[in-house]
Order: structure tokens, then C-alpha cells, then sequence
């Protein structure tokens, strides 16, 4: 009978295998991620294959790709001919990792289509059809403003780092939660109104 602490586990690794689709893999990649991640220590192919219930090669292919994508190491053990597999346990590294290799795969293809995009619209002959091609000269030039500046965004918390990004988040909790200060003369302004309305009922 499974412990509870591996059900947990094993929970964890069903989930995020649910949502690996949301971060740009498939789900049996999603799940050998997150079996290294909350394993005690590396593991190998074979230790993949038993636990999640894989083929061979449908873990090799797997495995492949998280060492592709950074998000897992290669661990040689002394006498050991297998190959073994860690995850990076540093979350905040692991999501950075993430991030960067969504932006390289699907953010910068974007990115470059909308610059050849913007080339041909800058044509004269293909400027000559008015307000179309403005509108649509407009509408790239405010898609490619919005991808850079979600890119700078990201490079911003990356380069605050995890403490840096919960203290800022924790001064923006904070000021959301204070209540507005008066406009200046305004607490004076809402006395004299009072002392009107006092005087009309009297």
C-alpha cells in the first residue's frame, strides 16, 4: 500500500502533467519533469519507465527533450553504466529556464514574422492602398510594442531575482490595500458640507 507521502507525489505528478500542455510540452514530458523533481535523488531510464508506466523509448525521447530544454541533468554514478537523470530543483531558476525557452520557441518566430511583416506594408506600392495598410501597419506596431515590453518585463524579474520580485510584490499588496488619501482640502471640504447640511435641518 503506497505511503501517503507517495500519493502526494504521485498527485503532483499527475497535475503537472495536466498542465504541461499550458508551458509548451506534452504531457509524458510534463511527468518525467515533475517525477525527478520531487524524487529524493536521480533517476534512470529504466526507474522512469517503472514508475510512470512508459516505454523505453517514449522515456529516452522524453528525457532527450527536458536535457534539450535545460530542465534536467545527466549524473554518472561510480560503477554504474546506466544513465541517471536529475531535475533542477531551484524553482526560480526552473521557471526562468522555462520562460527563456517558451521566448526562443515561440515569442521570437513571432516576433521576426511581424518585422518582414512591417517591411512589406513599408512599400511604397503596398502604402499606396491607404487606410488599410495603415490600419494594419498600426495594429503590428502595437503587437510588436506589446511583445517588448512583456520581453522586458520578464528580463526585469529575472534580474530582481525571487527575493527582489516577493519584495515588490509584498509594497504592491501592501499599497493596494491602503486606504486613498484625501485630496488636499478635501477632509476640510466634507466638514463644511456636514455643518450646511446640519444648519438646512435645523
Amino acid at each position: 500500500m503506497a505511503s501517503a507521502l507517495e500519493e502526494a507525489k504521485a498527485l503532483l505528478v499527475r497535475r503537472w502533467g495536466e498542465l504541461g500542455g499550458y508551458w509548451g510540452i506534452n504531457r509524458t514530458m510534463a511527468e518525467i519533469h515533475a517525477l525527478l523533481f520531487v524524487s529524493g535523488g536521480p533517476l534512470c531510464t529504466d526507474d522512469v519507465m517503472a514508475q510512470l508506466h512508459v516505454s523505453r523509448g517514449n522515456a529516452s525521447m522524453n528525457l532527450r527533450a527536458l536535457l534539450d530544454w535545460g530542465l534536467v541533468q545527466r549524473v554518472h554514478k561510480l560503477g554504474d553504466r546506466k544513465e541517471y537523470f536529475e531535475a533542477d530543483t531551484d524553482v526560480w531558476h526552473m521557471f526562468e529556464t522555462i520562460m527563456r525557452e517558451r521566448r526562443r520557441r515561440e515569442v521570437e518566430p513571432i516576433i521576426a514574422t511581424i518585422a518582414r511583416c512591417r517591411e512589406v506594408v513599408a512599400r511604397p506600392d503596398v502604402r499606396a492602398a491607404g487606410a488599410e495598410a495603415a490600419d494594419f501597419r498600426r495594429r503590428l506596431d502595437e503587437l510588436q510594442d506589446f511583445l517588448a515590453t512583456m520581453s522586458a518585463l520578464f528580463e526585469l524579474v529575472v534580474q530582481f531575482g525571487s527575493e527582489g520580485v516577493s519584495q515588490l510584490a509584498r509594497f504592491i499588496t501592501q499599497v493596494s490595500r491602503a486606504p486613498a488619501a484625501d485630496p488636499p482640502g478635501g477632509r476640510d471640504a466634507k466638514a463644511a458640507s456636514r455643518r450646511r447640511i446640519a444648519r438646512k435641518k435645523g
